[in-house]
């Protein structure tokens, strides 16, 4: 049997099922997904504070409930923690949807609601080393690689762009110039969200095949230099 470091450094009480233990793991739970929750509202996602600490305590207490239901009947069955990984699942998806420009938005929250309730989970069962381990890289993940994602996607030879042009005859001037630049574009979409707006907006794909290119412009470069075109009205990175 694997022995778990923090729970010898606790106590055999906190691996337990007792008053003690319960207790703890429950504060545990809301504790560390507080955590989450803050660094998810301060960027104003859909998912903030309660939500997370909602789906995690959740995961906890089906986990405890589990684990005495097996204690009485002496099984091995946890079936509402996972109806709990399947319902924290279903949750999350409510939190993607898709803005104006074709961009799908809350992926990573919805993935973090989820992972939240399997960290819940692992509290209720006691498990404290894994739950600190995974909750720190979790940490991690959302607060600092957030800033090497967008340093590696800037320098990907492939981007998609939001483009607003002033009339749709504008088009193949746009084409024209994205050719000459070295620049191949993979797919154009319109986007029936702005019919009515007297502008004609595409949603574009990107490659870059020019070689200086690939070595020296970021994604923003280039988009800075296109916006300088008299019949654009508005390009941005998506």
């Amino acid at each position: 049997m694997i022995t778990d470091p923090i729970a010898n450094f606790l106590g055999s009480w906190s691996v337990q099922l007792n008053g003690y233990s319960i207790v703890f793991r429950i504060i545990l739970s809301v504790f560390l997904s507080a955590l989450i929750g803050w660094e998810r509202s301060t960027k104003r996602h859909s998912a903030g504070l309660r939500t997370f600490m909602i789906v995690t305590l959740s995961g906890t207490v089906t986990m405890l409930i589990d684990l005495h239901i097996n204690s009485i009947y002496n099984g091995h069955y946890f079936i509402l923690s996972a109806l709990s990984i399947v319902s924290a699942a279903r949750i999350a998806t409510r939190t993607l949807f898709f803005t104006s420009r074709n961009q799908i938005m809350g992926l990573t929250t919805s993935v973090s609601l989820w992972c939240s309730c399997i960290l819940g989970l692992a509290i209720g069962a006691g498990l404290y080393s894994i739950t600190a381990i995974s909750y720190l890289v979790v940490l991690l993940c959302l607060s600092k690689l957030p800033y090497l994602e967008f340093f590696l996607k800037n320098r990907s030879n492939h981007f998609e762009i939001h483009l607003e042009l002033k009339n749709s005859l504008n088009l193949q001037n746009f084409v024209t110039t994205i050719r000459k630049l070295g620049l191949i574009i993979d797919a154009i979409e319109m986007n029936p969200a702005y019919a009515n707006s007297g502008l004609s907006v595409y949603s574009i794909a990107i490659t870059i095949s020019n070689e200086e290119l690939k070595n020296y412009k970021t994604h923003k470069e280039i988009i800075d230099a296109l916006s300088t075109l008299d019949y654009i009205y508005h390009i941005e990175e998506i």
